[in-house]
């Protein structure tokens, strides 16, 4: 004879809630400030619908339905260049920002000395709260074309001193340099939180094999790191198309001159509508860049999926 199996009562939700209530209580805070600061001011995209005054307000201005995107793409070539700018500048620090932040974590985790390991990411962080603005007094001090440092050192090798603040052309590798470099440390800390979770065994038992170091990092380190690195890919490919304007004019202050590669869609927008007080415009181009970013993120997650299935989003 079958023993019958012993039902576990089930809880109403009342009951669940009054004795656990502190853990429901716990994620309050952060969901209040989700709703007040994410999902409240959704409301305020009504604005790029519409011809926005002080006197009509967010609902009683003028309804101008897609008028307000023709600033941007009215001069198509100027849309098309601030988008290639902007695409490549993101996309290439995102791509060899990856690789600084993974080489980086491995680095400091394979330090054994752990006084050594804690001032080196110490140091390593102090980059991403250095303001852009003082950046660009750093890059004004060695990119000057008559006192910059890195001119004075061509000099001494013969060669000619380098206008750096007039030609276009070297500015690409620059912001992305910087951008890779302000990021680098602060990144890292995700992939070296990935880190201290895996299992030690592992790599013990690669040592007993005889794998040298070198081989545990290929062979394990970022075979375990894979899903981490494809999790942070997408995230950051949703905003491939929000430059950061506070880097360019750090570094740039708007030089005219530069606008060939500088001119990102975040800049273009600055000087074109928030300078003249277009709001409705600049929302409008913040509409279109979190919509292109939510394609590609789609896109870029579908063609994970297709790959590997358990390394997806959803």
């Amino acid at each position: 004879m079958k023993s019958k199996e012993k039902r576990v009562p089930v809880k109403s939700i009342r009951q669940e809630i009054k004795n656990n209530l502190f853990f429901y209580l716990l994620p309050l805070p952060g969901i209040i400030f989700l709703i007040l600061f994410n999902y409240v001011p959704m409301a305020g995209l009504y604005i790029v619908f519409e011809k926005y005054t002080y006197q009509g307000g967010l609902f009683g201005s003028e309804f101008v339905g897609l008028k307000n995107f023709e600033f941007f793409f009215k001069s198509i070539d100027n849309a098309l260049r601030a988008t290639r700018n902007t695409l490549i500048i993101n996309g290439f620090s995102i791509v060899l920002g990856t690789v600084a932040n993974v080489g980086i974590a491995i680095a400091i985790n394979e330090i054994r000395n752990k006084w050594f390991r804690k001032v080196t990411q110490s140091v390593m962080l102090f980059p991403h709260f250095i303001s852009w603005i003082v950046v660009g007094m750093i890059s004004l001090t060695l990119f000057d074309e008559n006192k910059g440092l890195l001119n004075q050192f061509i000099q001494m090798l013969g060669g000619d001193a380098v206008s750096w603040y007039s030609n276009a052309s070297l500015w690409w590798p620059i912001l992305i340099l910087t951008s890779v470099w302000k990021g680098a440390g602060y990144g890292s800390l995700i992939y070296f939180g990935a880190l201290t979770g895996f299992d030690q065994s592992l790599y013990e038992a690669a040592e007993i094999d005889g794998a040298n170091r070198w081989q545990r990092i290929m062979r394990i380190t970022i075979p375990l790191l894979k899903p981490t690195i494809i999790l942070m890919f997408l995230i950051n490919i949703g905003g491939i198309l929000f430059g950061s304007v506070d880097q360019i004019m750090g570094m740039t202050n708007l030089n005219p001159l530069l606008f060939e590669t500088t001119d990102t869609i975040a800049t273009f927008v600055y000087r074109s509508a928030i300078l003249n007080g277009q709001f409705e415009s600049a929302s409008a181009i913040t509409l279109y860049q979190s919509i292109f970013g939510f394609i590609l993120v789609m896109a870029a997650n579908k063609l994970v999926k297709k790959f590997d299935p358990d390394y997806a989003l959803f």
